[in-house]
């Protein structure tokens, strides 16, 4: 695995590990869960092109990076459905207007822990 791949992992993996540190809290920090949730998801996304040896551009839009994906792996197209879920943390969350529910801070966390998944298992790495 490149240098630069295992420096994303671990951006992905410290988002993840602040996503459920957040949602273990009494009150849940909804809003914050959905959020890295997204951020953790785009960053294995982003150690999975770093690997492949395509540029990894800036932007936040994970249907885009699974986009640049599929002609390395096909087999993540799986995974369209959970980034437009998780794409819309990005952003919309951040700012006045929008409130995560319980339900939704779930699936979030179901969501990322999926890409999670594929992208550690493809990397070679443990789960």
């Amino acid at each position: 695995m490149k240098r630069e791949t295992t420096r994303w992992v671990r951006k992905a993996e410290e988002d993840w590990q602040g996503a459920n540190a957040l949602a273990s809290q009494t009150p849940p920090l909804q809003d914050l869960v959905c959020f890295h949730c997204q951020q953790a998801a785009e960053k294995y996304l982003k150690a999975l092109l770093q690997n492949s040896g395509t540029t990894v551009p800036k932007t936040h839009d994970l249907e885009e990076l699974l986009d640049l994906l599929l002609p390395h792996d096909a087999s993540l197209r799986p995974l369209r459905r959970l980034s437009q879920s998780l794409s819309q943390y990005a952003v919309d969350y951040r700012y006045p207007g929008e409130r995560a529910t319980t339900r939704r801070m779930k699936t979030a966390l179901a969501h990322a822990e999926r890409v999670r998944t594929e992208a550690l298992t493809r990397l070679g790495l443990p789960v």
